[in-house]
Order: C-alpha cells, then sequence, then structure tokens
C-alpha cells in the first residue's frame, strides 16, 4: 500500500481529490503501530476513509496548514507520542537539546502546548472546521488540570483550544465511529452519544441523570480540596463498565466527558497490529534527519496494552485503563517474522512487552463481568487475593519466538513487575528471564525505600525487593551469567522527606550501587501524585503530606541519592545537617561523606 501521504504531490499520486481528514501531528510521521498518529491513521484508512498526514507543520505560518486543503470530513489534531511540554522540558523546566520524534533531533519542530496551537491555527484558517484532538497530551488535559510548568490549574485542554471533541485513551474504536457519524451527515455537535470521547455543551438538562457533577473550574482554583476531591471522582471512573458520565462547569458551559470505550479484544487488538505499516519513517523525512525514537521500537514488538500496577505517579491508569489487553501469540509470531524479514535487521528483538511487559492477562475473571474495583488496587504492597498470576502464555510467546529462524535473542526492555514476579509460585519465567532475556542489565524500579514514601507511590515494600534482588543474583550464579541489576530511584515524590531521601542513600550505599541517573518526581497531568504535588493533600484520604517544591530542596534529596558525586558534596553535607545525622560524615564505614570537600574523584571506601 505504501506511505500515507504527506504533502499535496503524494495525494495527488494516490489519487485522493479531497482528503476525508487532516491529520496534524507533532512528531515526523513514522508508520509503525508504536505511533498513535499512524494507528488512527491506517483504522481510519481499512474503513474507507483518506487521511493524510500533515506532520510538523510549520506553526508559524498558517497557510502550511492548507497543504492538503479543507478536509471532508475533520481535523485530527495530536502532539505525538509525547505531551508535547515534557518533550521539551526537563523537570527542572529547562529547554532540551534534542527532540527523538524529529528528524535528526532538531528541537523547536513543533510548539509548546502543541494541540492547543494547532488546533487554534485551523480554527484560524477554518472557521467551521470539526476538530478532533487526540493523544496523550488532550486525553491527560480533558477536564482542569494542574499545569507543572505554569503552575497554575489550567481548563480542559478542549476549551482552550477551541476543539469540537476530544479522544481520549486508546482511539480506535471512538475515532471509526467519529468517522462514520460524520460520514453519515451528523454534525459533530450531534456526537454526545460516543463513549471515550469529551464534549462540551450548554445545556446541563440534557444529560442523564446518573452523570456526576465534578468541582466546577471555578471551585478547583480556589480550593485544593475540591481539586483533590475531583481528582478522586475521575480516578474512580476509569471503568467502561462501571465508569459515570462526568460534567464539570466553566460558568456558562460544561465539558462532558463519557465513560471509556470497551478495551479492545484479543482479535480486535490483533487486527489493529496486523494493519499495513511500512514500519519506517517516511523516506523523505527520513532524508532530512535520523528519527531517533524508530532505534528501539523498530525491532521491538507491543504485546499488551493497559496496566494494573497503579503506580501513583503514573498516568497510564488514565490513558489505556487497568484492563489487560493483549495479542494472541499468532498475531507475535506473525510480526516477528515480519521483523526478521527486514534487511536491516541483526538478529535481536529489542523487547516484546508493553507498559508492563509480564503483565499479559487480565488480572482477574471477575473484570470482564463487574470492571475494575473502583476503590481497591490488585497489586503493589501485597498482590490483591483475587489476582491470577502466571506467566505462563507470556513465557510461551517467548519460547516461540526463540525458535524462529533469523533470531538470535528475544531482549525484555520494557518493564518487569518484579513483585509480580515474586508472587508467582512457579519460577520458571524468572529462571527463563535470567538465561534468555536480558541484554546485559535488567531495569527494575523500586522507585524508593522508606514505607512512608512507598506509600504514597503505591509501591510494594523493601523487603519484597530485597528478596527479588537475592533471587536475582542466585540465579545468575546458577546459570553462570553476569547481568547487572539497574534499579530506578526517584527523588522528591510527594511524601518524601529529607529524612526519607537519607534512607534511600543509606540503602543505596549499602548495595554498593552507583546510581547514574536519577528522576526527579516530574509533576504530569492527571497523576495521582500530581495531585498531591499540586494540594499537598493525598486525595484518598485528605490527609495534609510533605511535598519538596523549591528547587534546593529537591536538590539535596537528588544529591542524597548520587551521593558519591563531588559535586554533590555541600548539599548533601546541609541535607545530613538539617536531619541531625552528622553520623554519616566522617571516615566511617557507614559515612556518605567525609568532613571537608573533595579536591577531585569520588570517594573510595
Amino acid at each position: 500500500m505504501g506511505f500515507l501521504p504527506i504533502n499535496r504531490d503524494e495525494m495527488i499520486n494516490s489519487g485522493i481529490e479531497k482528503p476525508d481528514f487532516v491529520f496534524v501531528s507533532g512528531d515526523a510521521y513514522c508508520d509503525h503501530p508504536s505511533f498513535g498518529t499512524a494507528i488512527i491513521a491506517r483504522m481510519l484508512n481499512r474503513h474507507g476513509y483518506s487521511v493524510c498526514i500533515l506532520s510538523q507543520p510549520d506553526f508559524i505560518n498558517p497557510e502550511a496548514f492548507l497543504e492538503f486543503g479543507i478536509p471532508r470530513l475533520g481535523w485530527l489534531v495530536s502532539s505525538g507520542n509525547i505531551d508535547s511540554m515534557v518533550n521539551h522540558y526537563s523537570v527542572s523546566k529547562r529547554r532540551r537539546q534534542t527532540d527523538s520524534y524529529t528528524p535528526g533531533g532538531k528541537i523547536g519542530k513543533r510548539p509548546d502546548r502543541a494541540v492547543i496551537k494547532y488546533a487554534n491555527i485551523i480554527r484560524l484558517i477554518d472557521e467551521s472546521a470539526t476538530i478532533i484532538l487526540g493523544g496523550i497530551e488532550a486525553s491527560l488535559r480533558r477536564f482542569a488540570h494542574y499545569d507543572y510548568w505554569s503552575n497554575k490549574v489550567m481548563k480542559s485542554v478542549l476549551l482552550d483550544s477551541l476543539a469540537d471533541i476530544i479522544v481520549y485513551g486508546m482511539g480506535e474504536k471512538a475515532i471509526v465511529e467519529i468517522a462514520d457519524s460524520l460520514d453519515s451527515g451528523l454534525d459533530v455537535s450531534d456526537l454526545v452519544f460516543i463513549r471515550g470521547t469529551v464534549f462540551r455543551t450548554k445545556s446541563f438538562e440534557t444529560l442523564p441523570q446518573s452523570a456526576i457533577m465534578l468541582p466546577s473550574y471555578k471551585e478547583i482554583n480556589s480550593s485544593k480540596q475540591a481539586y483533590a476531591k475531583s481528582f478522586m471522582i475521575q480516578s474512580e471512573n476509569t471503568d467502561y463498565i462501571n465508569a459515570n458520565i462526568l460534567v464539570e462547569n466553566y460558568d456558562d458551559i460544561y465539558v462532558v466527558g463519557n465513560p471509556p470505550q470497551p478495551p479492545l479484544s484479543r482479535f480486535e487488538l490483533d487486527q489493529v497490529y496486523e494493519l499495513p505499516f511500512m514500519r519506517e519513517a517516511h523516506p523523505l523525512l527520513e532524508k532530512q534527519g535520523h528519527i531517533g525514537a524508530m532505534d528501539e521500537i523498530k525491532f521491538s514488538i507491543t504485546a499488551n496494552r493497559g496496566c494494573y500496577g497503579g503506580c501513583s505517579f503514573c498516568a497510564l491508569t488514565m490513558h489505556q485503563g487497568r484492563i489487560i489487553q493483549s495479542r494472541s501469540k499468532q498475531s507475535i509470531i506473525s510480526e516477528a517474522k515480519k521483523i526478521v524479514s527486514d534487511p536491516e535487521f541483526k538478529g535481536y528483538i529489542h523487547d516484546v512487552g508493553g507498559p508492563t511487559a509480564n503483565f499479559y492477562e487480565k488480572a482477574c475473571q471477575k473484570q470482564d463481568k463487574y470492571g475494575v474495583c473502583q476503590s481497591r488496587q490488585c497489586i503493589g504492597d501485597i498482590a490483591c487475593p483475587q489476582l491470577e498470576i502466571s506467566h505462563e502464555n507470556y513465557l510461551d510467546i517467548l519460547q516461540s519466538l526463540r525458535q524462529i529462524e533469523g533470531v538470535k535473542k528475544v531482549f525484555i526492555r520494557s518493564g518487569i513487575r518484579y513483585d509480580y514476579l515474586m508472587y508467582d509460585p512457579d519460577k520458571t519465567f524468572f529462571k527463563e528471564l535470567v538465561q534468555h532475556h536480558i541484554s546485559g542489565q535488567l531495569k527494575v524500579a523500586p522507585e524508593h525505600v522508606s514505607p512512608n514514601v512507598l506509600e504514597k507511590m503505591s509501591k510494594p515494600k523493601q523487603e519484597l525487593f530485597d528478596a527479588f534482588v537475592k533471587e536475582y543474583n542466585k540465579l545468575n550464579d546458577i546459570y553462570g551469567k553476569n547481568q547487572y541489576l539497574v534499579p530506578y530511584f526517584m527523588s522528591s515524590h510527594p511524601g518524601s522527606t529529607l529524612k526519607d531521601a537519607v534512607m534511600l542513600a543509606e540503602y543505596i550505599r549499602d548495595m554498593g550501587y552507583t546510581p547514574e541517573q536519577v528522576q526527579d518526581f516530574y509533576p504530569t497531568p492527571m497523576t495521582l501524585a500530581t495531585a498531591m504535588f499540586y494540594t499537598e493533600l493525598d486525595p484518598r484520604t485528605m490527609e495534609p503530606l510533605y511535598v519538596a517544591k523549591k528547587s534546593h530542596d529537591k536538590a539535596m534529596q537528588r544529591a542524597l541519592i548520587q551521593y558519591k558525586n563531588p559535586k554533590n558534596w555541600a548539599l548533601v553535607k546541609e541535607a545530613l545537617v538539617k536531619c541531625d545525622r552528622q553520623d554519616l560524615i566522617g571516615l566511617k564505614t557507614e559515612c556518605l561523606i567525609r568532613q571537608t570537600p573533595p579536591r577531585r574523584g569520588r570517594f573510595k571506601y
């Protein structure tokens, strides 16, 4: 079939006089199933709709948006695979130097708050346009939200963008319903019935009585308690079976969120990944410079969607949902054979997984009838008694992939939940993971060790991670492997005090580990931890909690994790003195730093 058109010449050569949809994307067009733009465009194409891709248009020049003229049915707008603000700025709000979703890594090819900017330009050049927002940026800003970069509560992106409708979550079903409705002659203002969408209305009376009224925008702007309450209502209405319609008031207008779409069945998910993707960046864009985002995903396979891990700092529950959707073994093997046939394939499948690689099955079969529990998590400090724990089918897929001619190694590089792994009484998967599926180092995310912080993170206790490390090292010894474990730790998560950070530093010392990188907590929209950060409350209990917000306080917590770095000596000493932990300053084995600053190099104990 070839690539979808990215310019007028390609549109004409494809036989398209007027496209049904123009898809404006903040990413360079890569026709690969790891890119939302490619999936949605291919889904529409399969259902008979023509789609032209306006990839990273010149947002300074509105005329650039008319490359394909005015579409017949509507404009699709996405910032790309990553939120444009996260893409552009580090947690310290410094401008990043590269963009891996742009040819040559060039920065600045998409605007800040891309969906707002793009949609505003479209409204300027096509006043009566039907504008449909989608992707992660629109999905997680569908209601009013705390915006870290401006340090204020922003309105629903639907209002600021002047768009007509938002498709949130994984939008394959919703976008086809929208296209079919528009094609039948319905106006976009009539599309109030489609699950997985957000629309606006001036008439609250037309909504069903079961609709839940969220605290208004005015209320959450003036009350952090109201903000926390609103977040909890939203987080309890993310399941397609038990979610209600949510309504947010803005004086004379209402933003209305319909319940989510049902998860894709295994057959439906297989169909998505069997669409005729070229599995490459568009050659005209690649000529402008290599698109780095393709490097890791080109020879990787998505096996599942969704995550019931429930980490407080992750927005996946609000985007993909908690119910696991997984592909069939046959579909995964079929994609692997396509990968093997690629001339550039060197024998290594980089990853087989998803948000959490070893979540291949649903948490429990009750979810099919009753949906997910609104006030209970499936996993965390302890596993729910109803959690069905098995790696059998996932392992069977990995074993089959290893048998394909031309495949040398099959790695797992997406996240492994070590707690789920440890809860499995059958250690076969753990053994084969160590023997066959680690590319030198295994990355895991204990995130912290303080019980106080782990509770706020919704992560399991330190003791379980210690047991995992012990078993991992034991298996490496048994199989003669020299494979490192790379634990991820996070600094300044809401609830983490300096004393908690010192506890983590001592743990790292005892591990004999020197973290090269540390993730400072990054408040992104629609996570529990971001609600904690903004409100300084735990929305689950409404109890106040400590939040490190000042840059110096955050720097001290970060420095403690990397206490061996000579550049951090002054910050570490200040933190230890503040915590009355001078016992960790000196020449004793347990000390983190010496009494005097180093001249150069790192300390050796």
